[in-house]
């Protein structure tokens, strides 16, 4: 065996269908696009959704409920979650920046404070938003909320 000599098994080489080249090669004249019709011209493409005049899938479906642009939508944290980082980390404030650095919220999130869970340590808050349960257990541990915006 030489590397001259070396061949593809038989059948797994197969040759290009050559069309458009004249009616000798079988698939000359529309070159296998049938006759006339989008589909037969250069550069055609259907719009998105399109289902050959058929009511598409879109359209057939029905469409319920109302989207609200302009809801606000609160990424929430429990006073517990705080008193694990108070005693973690030793703090005594707690900013939306300091939640983000811990990787409990996104940037973009908007944060409120729940009540759910105990609070001994007396921690400074700064949120958007908070319950009334949670405010009073931060001020109940001697410490204070402001919201923000």
């Amino acid at each position: 065996m030489k590397l001259h000599t070396l061949k593809p098994a038989k059948g797994a080489v197969k040759d290009n269908v050559r069309k458009g080249r004249g009616p000798g090669s079988g698939k000359g004249g529309t070159s296998t696009r049938g006759h006339k019709g989008d589909k037969s011209r250069s550069g055609y493409r259907s719009k998105l959704g399109f289902e050959g005049g058929q009511m598409p899938l879109y359209k057939r479906i029905p469409k319920f409920g109302f989207k609200n642009p302009n809801k606000v939508t609160y990424h929430v944290i429990n006073v517990d979650t705080l008193q694990k980082l108070a005693d973690s980390h030793g703090i005594t404030s707690i900013t939306v920046e300091d939640l983000i650095n811990f990787g409990l919220v996104n940037k973009k999130d908007k944060v409120k404070i729940l009540g759910n869970g105990e609070l001994k340590a007396s921690l400074h808050v700064v949120a958007h938003a908070a319950s009334e349960s949670a405010i009073a257990k931060i001020q109940a541990a001697g410490g204070s909320f402001r919201a923000l915006e």
